[in-house]
């Protein structure tokens, strides 16, 4: 639901979420507990709302810091509070979260190459990319985006598959300006298909600020129908 936009549904259903798992009562509830309040830091992040999201996403790596054998919702946690590091100017802050993200993986042997959990490292590899689009630099960040569309080309979700897509388009905006906007058409149009507004926001406002274009929707149109269903842009300055 939020990966389609509808935020007051997706927060609708983590409310009964979390009242079900409000005991802390086993370790699932735990992990449960934290993967809700991941979730919710990131419909803050999408809002650009970084500084909120790192307060929920440090509540969900403190409801599970100490279990055993579970990588899953702690790598969650860390990989978003890298985003909003990122999000906050706090760039080395964000690269050494990402570093403990991904030593918990080493350390559990779960890395996606053994079957394990891949949504957590293409996750990783989209914010490494971020983090580096931050500071121009279009290498680093078209190599994260390469291995994020890589992983992703075997997942079982569409939406992780049109992101890395569109951080790809991100990346070539340094060295291939058209090339990224050609791109990045392709992803709206996927967008478009699937029903993932939020990304088809992000890619029409790269699309829009490359080109100068507009596409169809534009993106205070999209914007719009965003806010309708529950969530809110901060606007941009």
């Amino acid at each position: 639901m939020g990966g389609q936009g509808y935020y007051a549904r997706a927060r609708a259903a983590l409310d009964v979420l979390d009242r079900r798992t409000a005991r802390f009562s086993t370790h699932s509830d735990r992990v449960l507990a934290s993967l809700s309040a991941s979730t919710r830091a990131s419909f803050l992040r999408q809002s650009g709302r970084h500084a909120l999201a790192s307060t929920l996403d440090g509540r969900a790596l403190a409801i599970v810091d100490g279990l055993p054998v579970n990588p899953e919702a702690a790598c969650d946690a860390l990989t978003g509070l890298a985003a909003d590091a990122l999000g906050c100017g706090r760039l080395p802050l964000g690269w050494r979260l990402l570093g403990e993200s991904r030593r918990r993986l080493d350390d559990d042997g779960a890395r996606v190459v053994d079957g394990g959990l891949w949504r957590q490292e293409i996750r990783i590899e989209w914010v490494s990319a971020e983090l580096a689009l931050a500071v121009g630099d279009f290498t680093r960040a078209g190599r994260h985006a390469e291995r994020a569309v890589e992983l992703s080309r075997e997942s079982e979700s569409v939406r992780h598959r049109v992101k890395s897509d569109l951080l790809r388009s991100a990346a070539l905006t340094g060295t291939d300006p058209s090339a990224a906007v050609e791109s990045a058409v392709d992803v709206l149009a996927r967008c478009q298909q699937y029903g993932l507004l939020p990304l088809a926001w992000a890619s029409s406002m790269l699309i829009e600020g490359v080109s100068g274009g507009r596409t169809s929707p534009s993106a205070r149109e999209i914007g719009d129908l965003i806010a309708m269903r529950g969530g809110s842009l901060l606007p941009l300055s």
